[in-house]
């Protein structure tokens, strides 16, 4: 088994990155990871503290679940991945049934933060792009996803995303084994992990993306 981790920026193109990774290789070889479902659980919490949320700083992620996780599914066995929502700022009832692969992706903007999830990683990214490209990206997710008006992502973005990005993402750079800038748009650099992942599972044959 091999387990990649994806990190980056909000809005730096890490899903695009996981999914065109994806895409070069057979469905069945892959299970996506994110991080965004490993949320905190805020049952215990009102709606105005749930709102007050910084959802870009570590602890705001349950690291214990995660972990536990990513070791069942290295062992072979399935797990009840959990999801959240953005518009309740809360975990749903609902879970993600995830099948252990031969590939296991985690993405998300801090996937390189902890170093005890990190350890269980054969292969380390960061998702690296401009941060006037990201915060365009944000403005075009939050507004249309997460039912928040341009004048509130703007706020967000200087008083949280770009201080938080600056405190605890960018850092974790220094943990990658590869740096993609561009994120989806560099081909060249996603086409060196497919060969990368192509090597450790031989028997799928990565032709082009």
């Amino acid at each position: 088994m091999t387990i990649i981790g994806i990190a980056g920026g909000t809005g730096s193109g890490k899903t695009t990155v996981v999914r065109k990774i994806a895409q070069a290789l057979p469905p069945h070889y892959v299970a996506v990871v994110p991080l965004d479902s490993y949320y905190n659980d805020t049952s215990h919490m009102t709606e105005e503290e749930r709102q007050n949320i910084n959802f870009d700083h570590p602890d705001a992620f349950d690291w214990k679940l995660l972990i536990k996780h990513i070791n069942m599914l290295r062992n072979g066995e399935s797990i009840e991945q959990p999801t959240y929502s953005y518009i309740l700022c809360n975990r749903l009832k609902e879970t993600v049934h995830v099948e252990s692969k031969p590939v296991i992706i985690i993405e998300g903007i801090m996937t390189l933060i902890n170093k005890k999830l990190r350890d269980l990683m054969d292969l380390k990214l960061f998702v690296d792009t401009d941060s006037d490209e990201r915060l365009i990206r944000n403005i075009r997710r939050d507004v249309v996803e997460r039912g928040r008006t341009v004048d509130m992502v703007l706020e967000r973005y200087l008083s949280v995303l770009k201080p938080m990005h600056e405190q605890f993402i960018e850092p974790t750079k220094k943990y990658a084994d590869l740096i993609i800038p561009q994120g989806g748009e560099n081909l060249k650099g996603i086409s060196i992990l497919c060969k990368y992942i192509e090597g450790l599972v031989p028997e799928v044959d990565i032709n082009k993306l």
